[in-house]
């Protein structure tokens, strides 16, 4: 009878049998504990998940949210927005009204005193005409008002129709005898009169004036009136034209003298 380790083959092969199964059970055993250890890993791993997936949840609720109250704000800024505008446009429509009637009240200003102007430029014209003895007696002897018409004839044999025209437009014309030159011929002066005299009426005096030394008169250029622009003052002394502002007279030596050495 064979025999192993002092068994027999019968006796081994049970002893092995019950080895076997003892063995096979503790594998078993084994791979029991194992896979529920690693249920119990895997459990607390999905907790775990579930966890961090109840936080994502909650944290995309709280992003949902602000992202309504962000949309919200939003909609109430566009609406402020869409308000501030529409004031905006009735500011502008209203500002563009009062810049209208504005613009009206300046032209009709404007009007008022060009009106002014010309009122004040006759009433004075009318003074000096009234008084022009006063103003221009100090000057001339035996001085007298006179109106080119008087001496039309003549005039229009020696101007062209457009000289004539504009001398007819001299606010004031006059002559007389130079008072301190008791030999010295009569002197004609063409007088433009202005509130404020500028240029334009120093040289409108000087064209004007030219225009009877042209047809022959001793004719020099003055201008009067209640004051004076420099550049004006500036012209009348380099030209010598006769400047009368207020009663006061200026440069008539030099304007006497010019018209007497022609």
């Amino acid at each position: 009878m064979e025999e192993h380790y002092g068994l027999t083959r019968e006796m081994y092969q049970a002893v092995a049998a019950v080895v076997d199964d003892r063995i096979e059970k503790s594998l078993v055993r084994q791979g029991y504990e194992q896979l529920a250890k690693g249920q119990q890993r895997l459990g607390m791993w999905m907790d775990r998940v579930e966890d961090a997936l109840e936080r994502l949840a909650e944290a995309q609720a709280r992003t949902e949210e602000r992202l309504d109250q962000l949309a919200q704000a939003q909609a109430r800024t566009e609406e402020r927005v869409g308000r501030l505008e529409a004031a905006l446009e009735r500011l502008a429509e209203a500002q563009a009204r009062t810049e209208e009637r504005l613009n009206n009240l300046i032209d009709v200003v404007g009007d008022m005193q060009d009106t002014q102007g010309i009122l004040k430029g006759r009433q004075l014209e009318l003074f000096y005409r009234e008084r022009v003895g006063a103003y221009f007696g100090p000057l001339l002897r035996r001085v007298r008002v006179v109106s080119p018409i008087e001496i039309e004839d003549d005039l229009e044999t020696h101007l062209s129709r457009e000289e004539f025209r504009d001398l007819l437009l001299a606010d004031l014309v006059i002559r007389g005898y130079p008072r301190h030159l008791s030999d010295a011929p009569q002197v004609w002066l063409v007088v433009e009169i202005s509130s404020v005299v500028d240029r334009h009426d120093v040289e409108r005096a000087q064209r004007r004036a030219e225009h009877l030394n042209k047809a022959g008169y001793a004719a020099l250029p003055a201008v009067a009136g209640e004051d004076t622009t420099k550049g004006a003052q500036s012209v009348a002394e380099d030209k010598g034209v006769l400047m009368v502002l207020d009663g006061r007279t200026s440069f008539w030596e030099q304007a006497l003298e010019r018209v007497l050495a022609k």
